[in-house]
């Protein structure tokens, strides 16, 4: 059953009974399963409701939208989305724009490239957590970008004075570049290592936290002992 076929069907009781809420983990697969399926006035429609995971719903579904739309109201609901309150919203943000470049990748380079000018820490980690996916970075171009948005990143919080870098957004952001460049680096480690090893001659505690976490992680460590 797709979406345009619940017809006499209440489409948001539908979500909301099948939403995994309240719970540790919400339905995924039904959010993107809308997305995908549900025409654009009830996407439009979800995106502006109350209810955290219809919202989500609604937000994924953005970037169906974009991909057939191009237009640029949909662009700007989907960046506003990036820094919501809410973090399963911001996460939605994220999922859409990976939705882009399944379909798109011109399009989602677009779109990381004008969200990585922003001086919004969120808008900065939703372009830093939509372009480093693994299946994404099969693209080289993809790839590319996904360094030079997390070195971009990394940049903006050094070159924050350290009362802003306590603001949990400024914080949100760190620990998002706390996993992301060992995913860049695992997917392309010829280009992407040395950029992740410079980071190690740094004495400034944000980047040597960032390169702490991301030394963690089971894919960069299988880098770096090869």
């Amino acid at each position: 059953m797709t979406f345009a076929d619940l017809a006499g069907v209440d489409l948001w009781c539908y979500l909301t009974e099948r939403s995994g809420l309240p719970g540790p983990r919400a339905n995924l697969g039904l959010m993107l399963e809308f997305a995908r399926g549900a025409d654009d006035d009830d996407i439009l429609q979800a995106a502006e409701s109350e209810d955290e995971y219809i919202r989500c719903c609604g937000i994924v579904g953005l970037g169906f939208i974009f991909v057939r739309s191009h237009e640029r109201s949909v662009l700007r609901s989907l960046t506003e989305a990036t820094t919501s309150a809410s973090w399963r919203a911001r996460e939605a943000a994220a999922m859409a724009v990976q939705a882009v470049g399944d379909a798109d990748p011109e399009l989602l380079r677009t779109i990381i490239e004008k969200w990585a000018r922003s001086t919004h820490p969120l808008t900065l980690r939703a372009a830093a957590a939509g372009i480093c996916e693994p299946r994404l970075l099969k693209d080289k171009a993809n790839a590319a970008l996904a360094v030079q948005v997390c070195r971009d990143a990394t940049e903006w919080i050094v070159s924050q004075p350290a009362d802003a870098r306590r603001d949990a957004d400024a914080r949100t952001l760190r620990q998002a570049l706390g996993y992301c460049w060992s995913v860049a680096v695992a997917a392309d480690p010829k280009n992407a290592l040395p950029a992740f090893v410079s980071l190690e001659a740094s004495d400034d505690a944000d980047v040597v936290w960032i390169v702490r976490e991301n030394r963690k992680k089971a894919r960069l460590r299988k880098v770096l002992e090869t």
